[in-house]
């Protein structure tokens, strides 16, 4: 076992899905690693079904798990964005592997992601 920040991990694999485990997590850090820089706006918009409270709770955990940075835009109207850390940037692998697996599949399934990218913003 594998005790950190007071959880405890059964292995290597446990303590990554700790920290990027979930159904948002990843695809936030993919989103910011393809894109470089995000507001809130976008981020939410480019993540269909997801609560805007949920958003908020992801962004914080990220933050605090140092995967991501913040950088205040303006106070008032309260505008941000958000960016990959060095250690979000680390797992740049990860987010590759993923995109370019499902990819494939897609391509498998006789759907070209690819060619239809200008569907999805």
């Amino acid at each position: 076992m594998i005790t950190l920040n007071d959880k405890t991990y059964t292995c290597p694999v446990d303590v990554t899905l700790g920290f990027i485990g979930g159904k948002w997590k990843l695809l936030i850090l993919f989103h910011l690693h393809y894109f470089t820089k995000k507001s809130y706006a976008e981020i939410r918009d480019n993540l269909p079904g997801i609560s805007e409270k949920m958003l908020s709770q992801q962004l914080k955990e990220l933050e605090h798990d140092q995967l991501i940075e913040k950088n205040v835009i303006t106070k008032k109207p309260y505008r941000v964005e958000y960016y990959l850390s060095t250690e979000g940037k680390s797992l740049a692998p990860l987010y590759e592997f993923a995109s370019e697996w499902g990819i494939a599949y897609l391509k498998k399934h006789d759907i070209d992601y690819i060619q239809d990218q200008h569907l999805y913003k």
